[in-house]
């Protein structure tokens, strides 16, 4: 499956805007993500942070509820794929559903650089 990423869209808005958000994962997906893919939803966090970072809304698994993927670098500047939702927790404050995190395949990494 090929993805075309986009940096400017109403995700990032929506992040710009509201600011204030947490972190949420379910502990056993954690716990398999990191066996399989070697990297912990903990450092998955900080891509979110990276001004750079690159969003996508995945039409294709939100059926159930919206899901997105974010390509960006984490805090020990691995390049990651985060797919997460998010959760309202009231009118101006959201989780951030951590699903899964994996390095970015070559692809995926020069799309990235290229922006």
């Amino acid at each position: 499956m090929t993805f075309k990423f986009i940096r400017y869209n109403s995700y990032k808005l929506m992040i710009g805007l509201l600011m204030n958000y947490n972190f949420e994962w379910d502990f056993n997906k954690a716990k398999s993500n990191f066996l399989k893919h070697r990297i912990s939803f903990e450092d998955a966090t900080s891509v979110f942070k990276d001004k750079n970072a690159i969003s996508i809304f995945d039409e294709e698994h939100s059926l159930v509820e919206d899901r997105w993927i974010t390509l960006g670098m984490d805090f020990k500047t691995r390049t990651l794929v985060v797919i997460h939702t998010f959760r309202l927790v009231n009118k101006n404050n959201f989780n951030i559903r951590i699903i899964s995190a994996r390095k970015a395949t070559k692809n995926e990494q020069k799309a990235y650089i290229k922006g």
